[in-house]
This record gives structure tokens, C-alpha cells and sequence, in this order.
């Protein structure tokens, strides 16, 4: 990641910029075949504040210490879940998501998790290979777990 960034523990003051981060995010996703809603919604700022207090928040700022990106995890009994990784895209292809997810991994370690788990659109270009290159696999049907296949039907 470029020395102009750093990766910290959200903070109540991050939260507000962050639905609009999410929003120029999913423009990437413009034009392949995604849900309107990854396209359209944003997570409520109650959800990002729940998550912050609870410490499943981590951004990504900028020298001016402006949030840039953000990834959002949730805790699945013995596996943490990577529900959001976004960077918006004026910083993109500066190592910032890569820098998030190692973040996530590295606390996720600490916290004695074996396991962290996610959902994408692997069939797009640049998704599946970026976190395959952060060490993810793809898991076939008869791998996933109860909740990770609910996610999927839900997703």
C-alpha cells in the first residue's frame, strides 16, 4: 500500500463517509450482471455504527485522514465473514483493499479465528482473482456451511 494511507479501527467519526464510498464502489460493478441493489443500496448508518462499536470495522484513510475504504466483517459463530470490502475508486490499484483484508486477517488471527469466509462475483475480471491472490478459494456447494449457503440464496 502507498505510504499516503494507513488502516485503523473505525471510528465514529468515519461512519458518515462511508455510504457514499460504498456508492462510487458498486459503480464499478455497472454493466455485469449484478443485483440493482449492489448497485443502488448502501448499508444504514445504524449497521456500520453497530459493527464500529463492536469493533468489526476497519478503514482505510487518507494522509488528510479522510476514509477512502472500509471493510466490514461479521462474526459467524467460529468463523469471521467478510461482508463488505470497499475502496473508492480515486484509490483503487494502490493496494488499499489488499492492505483492509490483511488488516481483517491479521486481527482475525488474533482473535483465534481459523476460518474467514466471504461472498463475491467471481466472475468478474478483477473480483475473484484479488482475493484469490490474498490466499481465498472458491468452495464448491457441498463445502459451504449452513449459514454460508444461506448468505448465497440470500445474496
Amino acid at each position: 500500500m502507498e505510504e499516503n494511507y494507513s488502516i485503523e479501527r473505525a471510528q465514529p467519526e468515519h461512519l458518515q463517509a462511508l455510504p457514499e464510498i460504498e456508492r462510487h464502489a458498486a459503480a464499478l460493478f455497472e454493466g455485469w450482471d449484478v443485483p440493482r441493489s449492489v448497485l443502488e443500496d448502501t448499508t444504514p448508518l445504524a449497521d456500520f455504527a453497530t459493527a464500529q462499536a463492536a469493533g468489526l470495522l476497519w478503514v482505510a484513510v487518507s494522509s488528510q485522514h479522510h476514509p477512502v475504504g472500509f471493510a466490514l466483517v461479521e462474526r459467524a459463530g467460529t468463523v469471521l465473514h467478510l461482508e463488505e470490502l470497499d475502496v473508492h475508486p480515486r484509490h483503487g490499484q494502490r493496494g488499499v483493499g489488499t492492505a483492509l483484508v490483511r488488516a481483517v486477517c491479521t486481527w482475525a488471527r488474533e482473535q483465534g479465528y481459523r476460518e474467514i469466509t466471504l461472498t463475491t462475483y467471481r466472475d468478474i475480471p478483477w473480483n475473484g482473482p484479488f482475493y484469490e491472490r490474498l490466499g481465498f478459494v472458491t468452495l464448491r456447494a457441498g463445502e459451504l456451511s449452513r449459514e454460508l449457503q444461506e448468505r448465497v440464496k440470500t445474496e
